[in-house]
């Protein structure tokens, strides 16, 4: 459209102001032309990216595979068909079901990227999309192949395990499309409401169990402690009753005669009876060790 919108104003121009002016035009025309087939026949490649060669004639060119850079084309016989290689992050999410047939809703994070030097293969199979056409089907194949190898609690106390089964399994399957995958991890994992309020009601009764088990843990310790009490009160009274060193006191010196006339007199005339005890050493020793007990 440019080559003719030139000539024509090269026509009008050549026709009004004479050869010189027309030749003018002729090399404006000209090098406006070179500039475009030179613009048509160069293409670049930007960092993280790859280009394939389809061919009019040929076809798809299997074994070229352009980096980075600035490349040539023969104009309206070659086409680049450009890719980005770089890893591209996709979350898909899937509901399957597990061993024990609760439903789990599971969702990943999916870091891929084509195979470079496959990618002429991958066009002609895929086309440029082939995440769109790959990931989601062979996500969810291989989700509901693990997910139905673990029950629901499975899922949860062994989680690590089934992320690496399903990071194993994904990687498998990606090779056979052209794909790498350079992560894959679970992001959610939840499950039914029914499921989950059978849960809560199961954690719920245990502590309630457990809390009962601590009151009657309780309750024999104070009991056994009582008994060791109780017995070593026992003990020490035992000891008492049968120990050789005993105290007598008469009624004198316990001071119950106050009231008795001849008592006050014998205070005056008579010197105070002596207290009659018979004491020994063992005797204090019994009495602390009583004391301490």
């Amino acid at each position: 459209r440019l080559l003719t919108h030139l000539r024509d104003l090269a026509g009008r121009m050549s026709g009004a102001g004479g050869k010189g002016a027309g030749m003018g035009l002729k090399l404006l025309i000209g090098a406006g032309s070179l500039a475009y087939g030179i613009k048509e026949a160069t293409f670049t490649v930007d960092g993280g990216q790859r280009a394939i060669i389809f061919n009019r004639i040929g076809g798809m060119q299997m074994d070229t595979v352009l980096a980075e850079g600035l490349h040539f084309r023969l104009p309206w016989i070659q086409y680049p068909i450009i890719y980005d290689i770089r890893a591209r992050p996709r979350k898909i999410a899937s509901l399957t079901g597990s061993k024990d047939l609760q439903m789990i809703n599971i969702g990943l994070r999916v870091l891929s990227r084509p195979v470079a030097a496959n990618l002429p293969a991958m066009y002609q199979q895929l086309g440029k999309d082939y995440d769109e056409r790959v990931l989601p089907s062979i996500v969810n194949e291989v989700l509901k192949s693990v997910v139905a190898k673990f029950n629901a609690s499975q899922l949860i106390t062994q989680r690590a395990q089934v992320s690496l089964l399903i990071r194993r399994d994904l990687f498998e399957r990606a090779k056979d499309f052209n794909i790498i995958l350079d992560d894959v991890a679970i992001t959610e994992l939840s499950f039914s409401r029914e499921y989950t309020a059978a849960v809560e009601a199961k954690q719920v009764a245990q502590q309630e169990a457990q809390r009962a088990q601590f009151y009657v843990e309780k309750a024999k310790q104070d009991q056994r402690h009582k008994i060791i009490q109780a017995e070593g009160e026992a003990e020490a009274a035992k000891m008492v009753a049968t120990s050789q060193n005993k105290v007598y006191l008469s009624a004198d010196n316990l001071v119950l005669n106050l009231q008795d006339d001849s008592f006050n007199k014998s205070l005056n005339s008579e010197p105070q009876n002596e207290l009659q005890y018979t004491c020994h050493r063992e005797q204090s020793s019994l009495n602390e060790m009583s004391a301490s007990r």
